[in-house]
């Protein structure tokens, strides 16, 4: 008898719209599944409600691109607007122009490649350094978010331009990101309120953006399916 074989969904190329809904529909798993990590990262340097604003106002995204927006920009606008108004403290304003640069940057796109990807996420936390005022090494989700970017900017200049491969480095290194910012001071934030006492506690904005970098990861290597 002949073995049986399971075929595996080959790596995107570029990302549809389909595909940037499965992104969000994946982020959405993955911050449910984590919600209580994430609080009790909040709880120890925080407020204590990270996790439950990033679960409600993911999830308000999803039902928001129920309605099926017809291009990658449209997708993430409509992320971009459920954040904001669903998730609460600095968390929500910060996704939120995160993406909404993003989206600008998308507009009139059908799809997104390699590059393309660089530039919005380049774009996305812009904002968010903009609306922050935060910098590398302050221990907030710059701290996870700058390594990803790097790590998709050297995938899209290497040669064939691979989105699989970048996304999977950028995914990698916003988790050491995330990891990295367990012995820093914090600078900005509640958690800057606690001065010595926030060093040795994971941010969990940085512990947000990896869970939702490493959902971009699935849905591009095909361990997550996108909708027909």
């Amino acid at each position: 008898m002949a073995a049986s074989t399971t075929s595996t969904p080959a790596p995107l190329t570029v990302l549809t719209t389909a595909d940037v809904t499965a992104w969000i529909r994946r982020a959405d798993e993955l911050i449910s599944d984590h919600a209580d990590e994430l609080t009790a990262l909040d709880a120890a340097i925080g407020d204590a409600d990270h996790g439950a604003n990033m679960k409600r106002g993911l999830a308000a995204a999803v039902e928001a691109l129920a309605a099926q927006p017809e291009t990658p920009a449209a997708v993430l606008k409509k992320t971009a607007m459920a954040l904001i108004s669903k998730v609460g403290g600095a968390a929500g304003p910060l996704y939120g122009t995160f993406f909404l640069r993003m989206s600008t940057a998308c507009a009139g796109k059908e799809s997104i490649d390699a590059a393309a990807l660089a530039e919005a996420v380049g774009a996305g936390i812009g904002g968010i350094v903009q609306r922050g005022n935060a910098e590398a090494g302050d221990k907030t989700m710059i701290d996870a978010w700058n390594p990803a970017l790097e790590a998709l900017r050297a995938g899209a200049a290497a040669p064939g331009s691979a989105l699989a491969a970048a996304v999977d480095a950028a995914a990698a290194a916003a988790d050491a990101g995330r990891a990295a910012t367990e012995p820093m001071l914090a600078k900005k934030g509640r958690a800057s309120y606690l001065g010595e006492r926030s060093i040795g506690h994971i941010d969990p904005g940085a512990s947000s953006t990896a869970l939702i970098v490493l959902a971009l990861a699935d849905v591009v290597s095909g361990r997550v399916a996108g909708d027909a």
